[in-house]
């Protein structure tokens, strides 16, 4: 009786250990588009031929120092109920060192090229799993403050809410932005951070969806996706390549012409064979080697935008 007792103990307290040594995602706390336009924090560059005003993160972290109390008051209720942060500021702070690096990849050949916004490039960097992100604003009724806030966590590489928790605080004659903020969170945390685990462990299960191009270059070669090798044409090839490498088999092939293939809804694993994190560009990598063996022999060029969509363009490096 007394062996049968220990047994169970031990079998509950080896599951409790399982359950809490849980993966969590990785989070990154940043300021929401809302806040950044309405607080004048903006940017404007071009963008697939066009001026389009984006948030200057890296200004708002330099000069809003509630921004920074706010994002680090977030990133402790975040810490103390086990998720992984990733730092904004930081992050930032790398990309500015590396401001010289080229601004768009492009083809050595035919000039191809692409480019990302300062939020691809910033998600890029830091490789976080959710983005949560904050809006708030100031509320006064005769000496009392209170704060108003949004709270959504976007999943980085499909830009889709996966969470969201809002409300307004208890009125205050003196507590500042990150303590009316704190307080008002703290209603809501445990129901926000219930909902980015459960979407996290659906990622575990089903893979991380991601959406992918394969083109063909326009440099002349003839080279078609309805070329055949062996009696299959490259489509079919393609597509069931995509089968064998996805989780559970699950993607889309939405669109599909001689010169392009779109899939979407696509669930690559969560992390590689060696337990490093996959990503959209080792995936892409994955199906660029297969291409390049025989008996394809096919020159290809990777290009990323942001995290969770890459193009393989065929032709040429």
């Amino acid at each position: 009786m007394k062996k049968s007792i220990l047994a169970l103990a031990a079998i509950i307290l080896g599951t409790a250990a399982m359950f809490g040594q849980a993966k969590k995602p990785t989070l990154m706390v940043m300021p929401g588009e809302t806040w950044c336009f309405n607080n004048g924090y903006t940017i404007s560059q071009e963008y697939q031929g066009q001026q389009t005003r984006f948030p200057d993160y890296a200004r708002a972290v330099q000069e809003n120092a509630d921004l920074v109390n706010v994002i680090t008051k977030i990133g402790e209720l975040m810490a103390d109920r086990g998720f992984p942060l990733k730092d904004l500021s930081s992050n930032i702070r790398s990309i500015e060192r590396n401001r010289a690096e080229n601004e768009v990849t492009m083809s050595r050949t035919s000039g191809a090229s692409i480019a990302e916004s300062p939020l691809d490039k910033l998600l890029t960097r830091a490789k976080a799993d959710i983005v949560v992100e904050l809006t708030w604003q100031l509320n006064t009724t005769g000496p009392k403050t209170s704060v108003t806030y949004n709270m959504r966590g976007i999943d980085a590489y499909t830009n889709k809410q996966v969470a969201a928790a809002q409300g307004t605080g208890a009125p205050s004659f003196s507590a500042g932005v990150p303590e009316l903020l704190e307080e008002a969170v703290l209603e809501k945390i445990d129901g926000f951070t219930s909902q980015l685990q459960a979407h996290f462990d659906d990622m575990l299960e089903n893979g991380r969806e991601v959406s992918l191009y394969v083109r063909m270059f326009d440099n002349g070669s003839g080279a078609s996706f309805e070329d055949e090798f062996g009696g299959e044409e490259l489509t079919d090839i393609i597509d069931d390549w995509m089968a064998k490498n996805t989780v559970n088999h699950r993607y889309s092939l939405t669109d599909a012409t001689d010169d392009m293939l779109f899939f979407e809804q696509v669930r690559i694993p969560l992390y590689r064979e060696n337990g490093a994190p996959m990503d959209t560009r080792h995936f892409t990598t994955q199906l660029r080697k297969f291409l390049q063996a025989s008996p394809y022999g096919m020159t290809s060029k990777i290009l990323t935008k942001g995290l969770g969509r890459a193009d393989l363009v065929i032709g040429e490096k």
